[in-house]
C-alpha cells in the first residue's frame, strides 16, 4: 500500500520582476527540505527563472504555482498564463527562438533541466507549462505509486492572501486500484485546515475502509472541529468508480465522448450528515476522474481540456483552474486517470 498525502501549491503572480526572485527562493526553501543536491536545486533555479521570466515579458496574468511533493522526491513548478498562447510550440522549444508576443525563450532548457516536462498552448487562450525537478532523478528513483495502474495529478491553493489552504486531499494506492479524497473545510485558513487534514489523515490510516465506513469515521473524528465537506473514490482492478461523501465536493468523469457528473448527499461531515450513501459506474475507456472542491465553478466546459485527456493529469488540473478558478476561495482539483 502507497500513501500521498497531497500537496499544496503556493502562487506567485508575476506582476512584477521581484516576483521571480521571490519564487526562485520559494524553490529553493522547497529543494533545502527535500534533500535536493547543489546541482538539483541549481536546475530548479533555473526553471523556475526561466519560466517566470517567460511570463512577465510575455503573457497576460501569468503565475507561477510552486509545491513540494515529497512522496515523490519533486519539486513541481506550474506556469500558467491566459494568453496570447504559442501557435508552434514545437518551434517555440527551440533554442534561440523568440518573437516579441509569444513566450518560447528557455523552453528547451527547461525541458532539458527538468525531469518531467509537459506544454501545452492553445490561442488566444494561453500557455499551461510543467516541470518537476527531482531528487536523484539521473538514477529514476520516483514515488513507488509511479508504478501503480492509475497516476494522479493535482492543484491545490489558498485563497489569495491566506497561506495555509483549507482544502486538504490525499491518496492511497494498492494492487487493485486507488482511493482518494477530496476534503474542503468550512471557511479558510489554519481553522479551515485543521478538518480537511484531519479527513485525509481518516483515508491514510485506513484507505481500504468501505467508502460508506469511511465517511461516517470521518465524521466522527471531525466532531469537533468546524466540519468539512468531503468525497472518497474508489477505482478498481476492473475500472468500477464508486464515490461516497457529503456536501460540495464534485466528482466528474470525462472522456473525448462521455461526460458525467456523479452525485453525492447534502451535509457537512463533523457537523450534520445522513447516512452515507454509494454510487458506482463503469469507467469508461481513456476517461479522466475529476474530483475538486466549490474553489472551482461546477459547471465548467470540457473543451479546454480535451486536447490533454492522455497527457499529465497535473497539466488538465491546472487547464481547469485557469479557467474555472472562482478566485474567491480554496480550490483544489485532482485528476486521475489510467495509465496507458
Amino acid at each position: 500500500m502507497e500513501v500521498i498525502r497531497g500537496w499544496t501549491h503556493i502562487s506567485f503572480p508575476m506582476g512584477d520582476a521581484s516576483r521571480v526572485g521571490e519564487a526562485r527562493r520559494h524553490a529553493a526553501q522547497a529543494a533545502a527540505e527535500l534533500g535536493l543536491s547543489d546541482t538539483e536545486a541549481g536546475r530548479l533555479a533555473l526553471v523556475v527563472t526561466e519560466l517566470g521570466t517567460n511570463l512577465l515579458r510575455h503573457a497576460r496574468h501569468g503565475q507561477l504555482l510552486i509545491a513540494a511533493r515529497p512522496d515523490h522526491s519533486d519539486v513541481e513548478v506550474l506556469a500558467i498564463d491566459e494568453g496570447p498562447g504559442i501557435e508552434d510550440v514545437a518551434r517555440a522549444m527551440e533554442d534561440g527562438f523568440t518573437t516579441g508576443s509569444s513566450p518560447g525563450t528557455g523552453l528547451g532548457a527547461v525541458k532539458r533541466l527538468a525531469s518531467d516536462f509537459d506544454i501545452h498552448s492553445a490561442v488566444p487562450h494561453g500557455t499551461v507549462c510543467l516541470a518537476r525537478v527531482r531528487k536523484h532523478a539521473a538514477t529514476g528513483v520516483g514515488h513507488a505509486a509511479d508504478r501503480h495502474a492509475f497516476e494522479v495529478g493535482a492543484v491545490c491553493v489558498p485563497i489569495p492572501g491566506e497561506t495555509e489552504c483549507g482544502d486538504s486531499w490525499g491518496a492511497a494506492f494498492d494492487a487493485a486500484g486507488l482511493t482518494a479524497l477530496v476534503a474542503d473545510g468550512l471557511g479558510h485558513g489554519p481553522e479551515a485546515a485543521k478538518p480537511s487534514q484531519l479527513a485525509v489523515a481518516t483515508l491514510l490510516d485506513e484507505p481500504l475502509r468501505d467508502l460508506r465506513g469511511m465517511v461516517e469515521q470521518i465524521h466522527v473524528d471531525l466532531k469537533t472541529t468546524r466540519g468539512a465537506a468531503v468525497c472518497v473514490v474508489r477505482l478498481s482492478g476492473d475500472d468500477t468508480l464508486r464515490c461516497a461523501g457529503a456536501g460540495n465536493v464534485a466528482v466528474r468523469v470525462v472522456s473525448g465522448v462521455y461526460d458525467r457528473s456523479m452525485v453525492t448527499q447534502h451535509g457537512t461531515a463533523g457537523v450534520q450528515i445522513r447516512k452515507p450513501d454509494e454510487t458506482s459506474m463503469a469507467l469508461p475507456l481513456h476517461a479522466l476522474v475529476v474530483v475538486h472542491s466549490d474553489g472551482i465553478a461546477s459547471r465548467w466546459d470540457t473543451q479546454h481540456i480535451l486536447p490533454v485527456l492522455g497527457r499529465d493529469p497535473a497539466l488538465v488540473a491546472a487547464i481547469l483552474m485557469r479557467h474555472h478558478s472562482r478566485k474567491r476561495d480554496d480550490a483544489t482539483i485532482v485528476v486521475v486517470r489510467r495509465r496507458d
